[in-house]
């Protein structure tokens, strides 16, 4: 028989205990936690959590977060946790993030399956032991150069950061995207998660961990102008920010990209990630709703 609970402090341990289990699909739940903790207040990264629970022992969780997202690992007891995650929180659902199938199950446990989406994929999951990094030729030889961003560039950066959400997450531009958009690299910035390629002087390219521990990182924001694509741009401003992950002990990257997108396939995979047979879920509504 299974009881649900609200995770709160204290809780930290059983809970990384249930989530390393299912490593590759846990990362945005796994890094919230640790960088805000239990809490939920509404600051960024933090967000209501709730699990099922078997013998004391944690077989599900879903969390919603400050920015409206429900992120899901629940395995068993998925509508349970998903209803009272949601219930508990109060938010509007923003969208769905978790195991692909587990998120066609949210949709349809919170009867929100018809609602419009902007975006609404099951995803190709890649992995890349950082030791097995392969270095691109140009960045190899310095032709190129991947570096932490300087304040200056954090304009350019949001420039960037509101069209890639436009083209990859299907968002339209509204007068809230760009300073929504300047938060996220100033969050990035301030943890020091974001890279940028330069050609030259020129910035070129764009790549940011959108969650990271201490052995494994996860890529997201992978963004290089139309103007400049088909010159392996992206390939060396990710392959630049795992050598910095790796210098400081990282052992292992992941990331998703949308089946259809055969040029990010091709380009992760010419840095060694490879399938790892697993696909992960993303659902962005249209409109947030209660």
């Amino acid at each position: 028989m299974s009881t649900l609970r609200i995770l709160q402090p204290g809780d930290e341990v059983s809970l990384e205990a249930f989530l390393l289990q299912h490593t590759d699909t846990s990362m945005f739940l796994r890094s919230n936690w640790r960088t805000a903790g239990l809490f939920d207040q509404g600051a960024i990264f933090q967000g209501t959590y709730i699990a099922a629970m078997e013998n004391e022992t944690i077989v599900a969780v879903a969390a919603h977060y400050w920015n409206g997202m429900v992120t899901v690992q629940a395995p068993v007891h998925l509508s349970e946790v998903v209803q009272a995650v949601v219930a508990q929180s109060g938010r509007a659902i923003s969208g769905i993030s978790g195991p692909a199938v587990q998120v066609e199950a949210t949709k349809r446990a919170l009867g929100i399956a018809n609602r419009p989406t902007q975006i609404d994929e099951s995803e190709i999951l890649f992995s890349l032991i950082l030791r097995d990094l392969q270095i691109p030729p140009a960045l190899a030889s310095k032709e190129v150069q991947c570096r932490l961003p300087h304040p200056e560039e954090l304009d350019l950066l949001s420039k960037w950061c509101v069209a890639y959400s436009i083209e990859t997450l299907g968002q339209i531009e509204t007068p809230d995207l760009q300073p929504a958009c300047h938060r996220v690299i100033e969050a990035r910035h301030a943890t020091a998660t974001h890279w940028i390629l330069l050609a030259g002087d020129t910035p070129v390219s764009y790549s940011a961990f959108n969650a990271s521990l201490t052995d494994i990182v996860q890529i997201g924001g992978v963004w290089t102008p139309p103007e400049v694509r088909g010159k392996g741009y992206a390939k060396s401003v990710v392959a630049g920010s795992l050598l910095e992950a790796r210098s400081q002990g990282v052992e292992r990257a992941i990331l998703f990209t949308n089946r259809a997108n055969k040029a990010a396939q091709a380009a992760y995979q010419g840095i060694g990630f490879k399938p790892t047979g697993e696909e992960y879920g993303l659902v962005l509504f249209t409109d947030a709703q209660g």
